[in-house]
């Protein structure tokens, strides 16, 4: 019986500490309990000896991969890689007491049957069944007949009875006859009648006309309608679409115009979210800074929420967090200062100390005078403890363009400082300087504006700006709501989360 297995592919387990071997069965010697493997693979990868032998009390298990059929001519030493890449078929054997080992588990693969015949009882086509297999054919046979009732189901059934086989039914081994066997399974899969296959496409366009969308969406909206649910919308409706920060829930209308001012605006603007914010006439501004002053918003705290509010806009105009952190030292803005003798000039002196605090290379520029106002003189002391340079000549600002120039040369009164030769000097470098300019509070005047800005930033309301201002922005300089109402205003703040918000022309 030994010799039966000779020429068989098998894969032998050695345990953790040999591992497992696979190769084609040449030599079983049942007198030294011993089995050998010609041209054997170790863990998949080939060994360099031509064969290896082992003892019956080395196998901790052993598989059956292949059984030569009798129409096999292949010699023992012929094996390939890629027969040893069907691992998980034939039939698990253990070592026995007389080392020939013996079947544990019923056989997987169609060709390792349970009841294995010698070579010499295999001819041609004859295989020996068993009453346990005939029982398993017998019961497909039926659920076959069943299958092959529906006709859409025949062709399918056919592929999949030539391969996908009953664990138990024996599939005979080739016997080199291409027209005996081969010719029966071409009849099982393909022999259809060809009579049967419909000679025209299935019509997709024809039957999807017979759908009267219209209809059952009216259908649908009418019984919607009756029973009091949402209605989910014809087909010329689009559904309402919502922004993650919109309210979906029904609320009162939006007023838009929240802000009312006692005198007709001379132009108006609107907020990202359109809100109206009309503006106001410089005297309208003065008389609100007065009274703000009165209720105890000093010149000083209005000072310093101005220059907070301009140095965010100015830190967001340079890069915000991309240009300002840790990893671009190298990359340090430049920022030049322009500033007159007066609060304006006072309102940038704050705005540079803030710039300076956060890294920014800010060179201020303001003329030399005999006496300053008090609010100058002490910005300019707090502005002396930065790392901020103070120049008061024309030939002190930087010769190459600069990342900003901040504008406050400008004021509302004292005019006759446009004809003072430093104001012109300063006035010719801006211009010449290519860098973009950021206007603090400027006049309603153009004529008065000596240089063009690309954004202007208003306080509290907006004045009748010009275009020479640029992109309107407005900033929240703390004044409580009831002194708007004190000076006439109707007013209900348009900044949200925010202290600097931009302006449209509308």
């Amino acid at each position: 019986m030994a010799t039966d297995w000779l020429g068989s592919i098998v894969s032998i387990n050695c345990g953790e500490s040999l591992g497992v071997y696979q190769g084609r069965v040449s030599a079983v010697d049942q007198v030294s309990q011993t089995i050998s493997l010609t041209r054997p693979f170790h863990n998949g990868v080939k060994c360099l000896v031509p064969e290896v032998t082992f003892r019956a009390g080395d196998i901790t298990e052993l598989k059956i991969l292949e059984i030569p059929g009798p129409g096999d001519s292949r010699q023992c030493g012929d094996l390939q890689q890629s027969e040893m890449g069907i691992p998980g078929v034939g039939c698990q054997v253990g070592p026995s007491q007389n080392g020939t080992g013996k079947v544990l588990k019923k056989p997987i693969s169609s060709s390792a049957p349970q009841n294995i015949p010698r070579r010499t009882d295999m001819k041609n086509q004859d295989v020996i069944i068993s009453p346990q297999q005939q029982c398993s054919k017998s019961y497909m046979d039926r659920h076959v007949e069943t299958l092959t009732q529906s006709k859409g189901f025949r062709r399918r059934h056919n592929s999949w009875s030539s391969s996908s086989r009953h664990p138990n039914q024996v599939t005979p081994k080739k016997s080199g006859l291409k027209n005996g066997q081969m010719k029966s399974k071409d009849d099982e899969c393909f022999g259809d009648d060809i009579d049967e296959i419909p000679d025209t496409d299935f019509d997709f366009e024809g039957n999807l006309a017979l759908f009267d969308k219209a209809a059952v969406f009216e259908e649908i909206e009418t019984y919607e309608r009756r029973s009091g649910t949402r209605s989910r919308g014809t087909p010329n409706e689009k559904p309402a679409r919502y922004r993650h920060d919109e309210n979906i829930l029904e609320s009162e209308p939006i007023v838009y115009r929240r802000i009312v001012v006692p005198q007709n605006a001379n132009k108006e603007f609107c907020t990202d979210s359109g809100l109206v914010v009309p503006s106001v006439s410089y005297e309208l501004h003065k008389k609100l800074l007065s009274v703000a002053e009165k209720h105890g918003l000093t010149l000083e705290r209005r000072l310093e929420m101005t220059g907070v509010c301009a140095s965010q806009m100015a830190l967001s105009l340079l890069g915000g967090p991309n240009r300002l952190n840790p990893k671009n030292v190298h990359q340090r803005p430049t920022v030049a200062l322009l500033c007159g003798p007066h609060v304006k000039g006072a309102q940038g002196i704050s705005c540079g100390r803030h710039l300076s605090n956060h890294d920014v290379h800010v060179i201020l520029f303001l003329p030399n005078f005999v006496k300053m106002l008090e609010s100058i003189t002490n910005e300019l002391n707090l502005f002396s403890k930065t790392q901020g340079q103070q120049v008061s000549s024309v030939k002190d600002l930087p010769d190459t363009p600069v990342d900003l120039v901040i504008n406050c040369l400008d004021c509302h009164e004292n005019a006759f400082l446009r004809d003072q030769p430093w104001y012109k000097a300063v006035v010719d470098w801006a211009n010449q300087n290519r860098a973009p300019v950021l206007s603090i509070d400027p006049p309603i005047n153009e004529m008065e504006q000596g240089i063009d800005a690309k954004w202007s930033l208003a306080l509290g309301l907006p004045l009748p700006l010009g275009e020479r201002a640029g992109r309107v922005y407005l900033c929240d300089i703390g004044i409580p709501q009831k002194v708007f109402q004190e000076v006439g205003i109707n007013y209900h703040s348009p900044f949200g989360c925010k202290f600097v918000i931009p302006l449209h022309s509308t």
